[in-house]
Formats: C-alpha cells, sequence, structure tokens
C-alpha cells in the first residue's frame, strides 16, 4: 500500500464523484494500484481558475474496470472517508512545492508534477494533511458550551499533532475521528454558504459571535453519506429539523418542497425563502449534488 494524488477538476470529461469513485484511463493503473487500501490526495491543477491546490482526501477500497467505458478503470472510495479539507493547500508556498517529491535532482520541478495519478510519500502526504486539517478560527459551536474534546481557546485536543510520523508512516487516526471531520465539515459547509440558513435565506450571528445555523448532511453519515460540501446544507436549527424528517425536502433544481404532512405548511411556505429555492454556494461544484438529493427524497420525504 502507498499514499497517492489524483488529480481532479469540477469540470473533468471523466466521469468522477470525488467522494465516490475516480475514472482514469488504463496507463495509470500500475500508478493508482499501490494506493488500495490506502490514502489518497485530491488536487485541483494549478490552470484551474481559483484552484484550491490539495483540497480533500480519501482513502482507495479497490479498483476495477470501468463497466461503461472501455480501457477505462474506477478506484472506488471507501464510504465514509472522503473529507475535504478545512483549509485548502496551495501547491507552493515561499519554502517551494509543498509536495517535494515533485522536485528534481537538481531543485526543479520535474514533469512527475503533471501526473494524474501518482505516488506520494509519508513525508510529503503527512505535511499536506496536516495543513488541510488546520483552521486557525474554528467556528463555535451554534449554542452552548465548546464539547469536552476542546482546551480553553476552543482549539481541539486531536489537532496539537494530528500527524507524528511514526517510521515511514504518519498516524492517521484524525482522519477517521468523528470529532474531527464533524468539526471540519461544518467548517466547510458554512463557509460554502456564507453562514446563511439555506432554506430560509437568513444569516444570523449570535451575540456569542456564534452563527445560528448547523451543517447537515443531506444523505447522512449513518447512510454512508460523505463529508463532502455538495452533500451539507447549511440549516437554522428549525430548517434542519424539518428537512431531517422529510418535510422539507430539495428537488434537484433546489425548489424547497413542503410535505403535505407538514400540520402547518402554510406558516412553513412563509418562512422559507421568498423565491421557493434553497440559497446555493457560489462555486457550482459545492452545490448539493442530485444524487444526494435524489437520495434523500427517496428515503426521507413524507409525500
Amino acid at each position: 500500500m502507498a499514499f497517492g494524488v489524483f488529480i481532479h477538476r469540477s469540470d473533468s470529461i471523466y466521469d468522477d464523484s470525488p467522494a465516490e469513485r475516480y475514472q482514469f484511463p488504463a496507463q495509470y493503473l500500475s500508478r493508482a494500484q499501490p494506493s488500495i487500501g490506502d490514502w489518497i490526495l485530491y488536487y485541483e491543477p494549478r490552470k484551474v481558475a481559483a484552484t484550491r491546490g490539495y483540497f480533500a482526501v480519501a482513502k482507495v477500497e479497490r479498483i476495477i474496470p470501468d463497466p461503461s467505458a472501455p480501457a477505462m478503470y474506477r478506484a472506488l472510495i471507501e464510504p465514509g472517508s472522503y473529507l475535504d479539507f478545512a483549509t485548502p493547500v496551495p501547491f507552493a508556498g515561499v519554502d517551494g512545492p509543498v509536495e517535494r517529491g515533485v522536485l528534481n535532482d537538481q531543485g526543479r520541478i520535474s514533469g512527475h508534477a503533471q501526473s494524474a495519478v501518482r505516488p506520494i510519500s509519508a513525508a510529503d502526504f503527512n505535511r499536506i494533511v496536516a495543513l488541510g486539517l488546520d483552521d486557525d478560527a474554528p467556528l463555535l459551536p451554534r449554542t452552548g458550551d465548546d464539547v469536552a474534546d476542546t482546551v480553553d481557546d476552543g482549539h481541539w485536543h486531536e489537532e496539537r499533532s494530528p500527524f507524528l510520523i511514526e517510521g515511514d508512516r504518519p498516524r492517521i487516526a484524525s482522519l477517521t475521528s468523528r470529532i474531527v471531520r464533524d468539526r471540519i465539515f461544518r467548517r466547510t459547509v458554512l463557509r460554502a454558504y456564507d453562514e446563511r440558513c439555506a432554506i430560509t435565506g437568513l444569516k444570523l450571528i449570535n451575540g456569542g459571535g456564534r452563527a445560528e445555523v448547523e451543517a447537515a448532511h443531506i444523505r447522512p453519515v449513518e447512510a454512508n453519506g460523505p463529508d463532502i460540501v455538495s452533500n451539507g446544507l447549511a440549516l437554522s436549527g428549525t430548517a434542519n429539523w424539518m428537512f431531517d424528517r422529510g418535510l422539507l425536502p430539495l428537488a434537484d433544481d433546489l425548489a424547497i418542497l413542503v410535505s403535505r404532512q407538514a400540520n402547518d405548511p402554510d406558516t412553513i411556505r412563509g418562512v422559507v425563502n421568498a423565491s421557493g429555492y434553497a440559497t446555493a454556494p457560489a462555486r457550482t461544484a459545492d452545490r448539493p449534488h442530485p444524487h444526494f438529493l435524489q437520495w434523500h427524497r427517496a428515503h426521507c420525504f413524507k409525500h
């Protein structure tokens, strides 16, 4: 097993769904196979406008021939392993490329940096993930005191040294910690929605500086819903309650649907976004994916 880097862009011609699968041609098979059972970084190339650089991490469960495309393969992502970074990591910093393995013997960037699928050293993986999980200004919980797993300044205990090198392998406990994943998911979703409730359209910050919205999974974690922004919504407490219970699902075009089983549908329609559509993130790739919305309607919507 070995760590890897998969290059992905939201306008890719490939049949990618980063939290579920990554499609690639046969020429990359030998490079992708060592990552089976291990973690990979998703990277958005520098030629993409407003590139995010290294933007997520995921674990490859297996690789199969693509049943719909000859000479193509799919790397299937282990359910629940994908995680958007709290802080996307640029390709280079003041000391040069953060992925040192792309440098040649003369210290220049080699053609290796252009490979859509490539291995990455444990040291480089460790460095990039530590930067990606770092969050200097974590969002406060919506209500109440910080949970027991934080220190007095609001930072998580697990964040103090999330990745320590043990031989050639970094510790990956933080990538599987539900506490860490929930915090980062909240950060990325609320940032995408500018801390505004998608259903009511309201942006409320209380006196303690806490956003009065929650990060809700469209397809729940318990049902293998991934921690990707396109599977999330920023919702106020009441809207979140109604969404979870199938009383306010969304159509694929983000039209807000009101269940006939709601006991006061007229009042509900009076508090939802006046346009009748959910507020969407500015970035297209962050908007609720129809795949997750369809799952929610099929399994939660009370018709």
